[in-house]
């Protein structure tokens, strides 16, 4: 029996403490997810694309104790009026939440649609299966075989107020998994919030499959806990002239890993995906992105930002494929880091394959400090060094954080989004917004700087690329 334990894989000690739900229609697909699972294991550091982040704590079988951190403040997206569905370190809260009622869209609980004949069965680990290639995603796997508990959404129409996912973290232990299914029919439309902490450790999928001319937004907030543990993973695909826009803005946590994987199959399809973090100290940030372009005509935009200091890590990982005979293709990809001090550092691997020759598709990332012509600009002008080292975060800030396209959502991310001084200061003294003092680059200049008061100075880890 020792012997035995001590040849367990990592991924056996982790399947042996979970329970998969029994039964219903998801049950084939939690199998396959498990076998799938077995055969590639749990990810490891030497993985590819693992490498800039170490897994240990999102792979061992207990998670790691994670201090609840109140800040104090009314959560994002307190003031809009949306739909709320609340879970409680992964628990539903029926309580808390709406009811789930609205017109245009149907909604219910994983855990609770028990029809042989859902509309769910033949989407539920069919997206996230297909994102598995050419790069495997366990943890993916893993929440489709274990996830107890998450939200079915089924848009067809349009809907009146976005659908808010609501995560508290209550129990300094807790390890929760949640799996998402949205479906949008023709010509529908959505906006999704998530926001807060949801647990200790969480482990979250969201499969969205977006019909021809069908509109998906998505805007999240991951939470202010500075010692919470995280791997998302978005799975999408999206038919003809249909919109795909997802942006995240995260604040604390000591491990985010958020995948996205999307896969462009009708043309004149667009997908924008967008992340905005400030990091501090004991804070290690990934964002991974895989677009797969593979038909004609369509466009993509990755744009991430990231604010780090005090020894904070920041990864982006993202590609563009563009499989042969998608012509016409419109990609682009921009990652930048703002380091504030010289202990924390930024890890980039942008890549490009092409396989079509009438593309556009650029790639860029970029690594430095804050400008000291513009902050000497700034304190000319009466700001103080702290207020202008702010009113410059902000504006670096700036361009991912317009990707969100509803006006309201965009200027909560801007006011309350950011902790403490960063959130207020565009508002004192000064009068102005961090826009107030941007200049938008020249047309055609490749790294588009939203502000060219914010640009750092900076040391190239990427280059432009296009195709054939």
């Amino acid at each position: 029996m020792a012997e035995a334990k001590l040849q367990e894989t990592p991924t056996e000690a982790m399947i042996a403490r979970l329970s998969m739900p029994q039964g219903g229609w998801a049950q084939a697909a939690r199998e396959d997810a498990l076998a799938r699972l077995r055969a590639m294991g749990l990810p490891q550091r030497r993985d590819e694309y693992w490498k800039f982040t170490r897994p240990d704590t999102l792979t061992q079988p207990e998670a790691q104790p994670a201090a609840i951190f109140d800040h104090g403040e009314a959560p994002l997206f307190h003031d809009t009026d949306r739909l709320r569905i609340v879970f409680v370190d992964g628990e539903f809260d029926a309580e808390a939440s709406d009811d789930l009622a609205l017109e245009g869209v149907s909604i219910e609980r994983l855990a609770a649609a028990d029809s042989d004949l859902h509309w769910a069965r033949d989407l539920y680990g069919a997206l996230e299966k297909n994102g598995q290639t050419p790069v495997q995603r366990p943890l993916a796997a893993l929440n489709t075989a274990f996830a107890s508990d998450g939200v079915l959404i089924h848009v067809t129409g349009q809907v009146s107020k976005p659908i808010n996912l609501v995560y508290t973290h209550r129990s300094e232990t807790s390890d929760a998994m949640l799996h998402h299914v949205v479906k949008l029919e023709k010509d529908a439309e959505v906006t999704l919030l998530e926001n807060g902490p949801a647990a200790a450790r969480f482990n979250t999928v969201m499969e969205v499959e977006v019909a021809d001319t069908a509109r998906f937004h998505h805007v999240r907030a991951q939470g202010r806990d500075h010692e919470r543990r995280a791997a998302t993973h978005v799975f999408t695909r999206l038919g003809s002239e249909s919109l795909f826009k997802s942006f995240t803005v995260t604040v604390n946590g000591a491990l985010t890993r958020n995948e996205c994987v999307i896969e462009l199959t009708g043309d004149d399809a667009s997908a924008h995906v967008a992340g905005a973090c400030v990091g501090d100290g004991d804070f290690h940030h990934d964002d991974t992105v895989f677009i797969t372009h593979d038909a004609v005509n369509c466009e993509s935009r990755q744009v991430y930002k990231k604010v780090l200091r005090n020894g904070a890590t920041g990864v982006f990982q993202g590609k563009i494929l563009v499989k042969e005979g998608a012509q016409k293709t419109d990609g682009y990809q921009i990652s930048q880091s703002l380091l504030l001090d010289g202990d924390s550092q930024f890890l980039a691997k942008p890549e490009l394959e092409i396989y079509a020759d009438d593309v556009a598709c650029s790639h860029g990332s970029t690594s430095g400090a804050i400008d000291e012509d513009a902050l000497f600009y700034l304190r000319a002008r009466g700001v103080s060094h702290a207020e202008a080292t702010d009113l410059l975060t902000l504006a670096f800030l700036a361009e991912a954080v317009e990707e969100i396209e509803a006006e309201d959502l965009r200027e909560e991310v801007d006011g309350k989004a950011f902790p403490g001084k960063f959130a207020t200061c565009a508002r004192k003294s000064t009068g102005v917004s961090a826009r107030g003092w941007s200049v938008v680059a020249p047309d055609g200049c490749h790294q588009r700087y939203r502000c060219d008061l914010s640009r750092p100075r900076q040391s190239d880890v990427g280059a432009v690329g296009a195709g054939p």
